[in-house]
């Protein structure tokens, strides 16, 4: 598994608030399996991650998400907590950088809150995906098709819904991000 998506550049974007283990464990993940993980932050400062209501630790960006150019990587996540996505789905940067993920057809794993970016970059309406139940009735009314599954599998979207999730997202972002290497290789 070391190999699956060896130097594959993956993008993962983050603020405060993020969920601490929907952010470290897919970014393990991704490392384990090889990718190259760049954590890009509104301004490219140290991120304060939350385990639910309370502060966890801190991570240290790799860079600035309006510095970043989604044309260098070949994978998008986008981790959850409210937070962490209320914010997100506000700036233009990052909204630009998820709608050029789907334009090109590129993978993304996105978990618990973080539909609400897709929703405000205008590409959840059509899709079959899951999420935090908070939010179902946003991704409702966006016109995406909700089901309360711990993953939901559509075109270049994987979604889950909660920190509990997190094995069976892990298991099939690392799935979808591998078809984009093997697509690439041949």
């Amino acid at each position: 598994m070391a190999d699956e998506l060896k130097n594959m550049p993956v993008a993962v974007l983050a603020t405060h608030g993020v969920e601490e283990s929907e952010l470290m464990q897919p970014v393990d993940a991704l490392k384990q399996a090889g990718a190259d993980v760049s954590v890009l932050s509104l301004d490219g400062a140290p991120i304060q991650m939350f385990n639910h209501h309370d502060k966890g630790g801190t991570f240290e960006a790799d860079g600035a998400i309006a510095d970043a150019k989604p044309r260098n990587f070949e994978g998008l996540v986008l981790p959850g907590g409210a937070l962490n996505a209320d914010r997100l789905r506000t700036e233009q940067p990052a909204l630009d950088f998820v709608k050029a993920f789907d334009a090109a057809d590129k993978p993304m794993a996105v978990i618990c809150h973080a539909p609400w970016e897709l929703i405000s970059a205008g590409v959840a309406a059509g899709r079959a995906l899951t999420s935090y139940h908070s939010i179902k009735d946003d991704l409702i009314n966006a016109g995406a098709h909700w089901e309360d599954s711990e993953v939901v599998e559509d075109g270049n979207l994987v979604t889950s819904r909660k920190p509990s999730d997190l094995p069976a997202f892990n298991r099939a972002m690392i799935g979808l991000f591998a078809k984009r290497t093997l697509g690439a290789r041949t």
